[in-house]
């Protein structure tokens, strides 16, 4: 049987535990909201869980209640202090989640990527095969990468 192994010396982890630096917006007891290092709009975030997940269905299957309240808490409450939010004067925005190599998912440490602060056009690219977007962006990490036989 499969299951996703984490590893905890990964680029997200260490800035959760303080090893790397980030630009930080939000932090609470179990969740982090920091500026991407490499933004593709004016508003590029990403919200962290501070516990050991490698992505979303293994946050949700492993996560208490109380750190997945505070996860989606802390999103909302970065989308209306970006301002980005149609509610609070912003024009829109996308929350993405990548998950495994078909995902295009770079750090096995679940997050959410908050962007906006532009127009940003339709949901997925045109139909680009695995080498194309391999050579065009480089290696993604492989669900082989983060999952363990039991």
């Amino acid at each position: 049987m499969l299951t996703y192994s984490y590893n905890s010396e990964n680029i997200l982890a260490r800035v959760v535990r303080g090893d790397l630096p980030a630009d930080v917006l939000i932090e609470t007891k179990h969740s982090l909201v920091i500026a991407d290092i490499r933004p593709q709009a004016p508003s590029h975030y990403l919200v962290l869980p501070k516990g050991p997940f490698c992505c979303f269905d293994h946050f949700l299957d492993r996560a208490p209640k109380e750190e997945v309240f505070d996860f989606f808490d802390t999103a909302r409450i970065a989308v209306n202090k970006l301002n980005l939010s149609p509610d609070h004067g912003g024009g829109g925005y996308r929350l993405i989640a990548n998950t495994g190599e078909d995902g295009f998912q770079e750090i096995a440490h679940f997050h959410l990527h908050i962007v906006g602060g532009r127009w940003l056009g339709p949901l997925l690219p045109e139909n680009t095969d695995r080498q194309t977007a391999q050579d065009k962006f480089g290696m993604k990490l492989g669900n082989h990468e983060m999952l363990e036989d039991m």
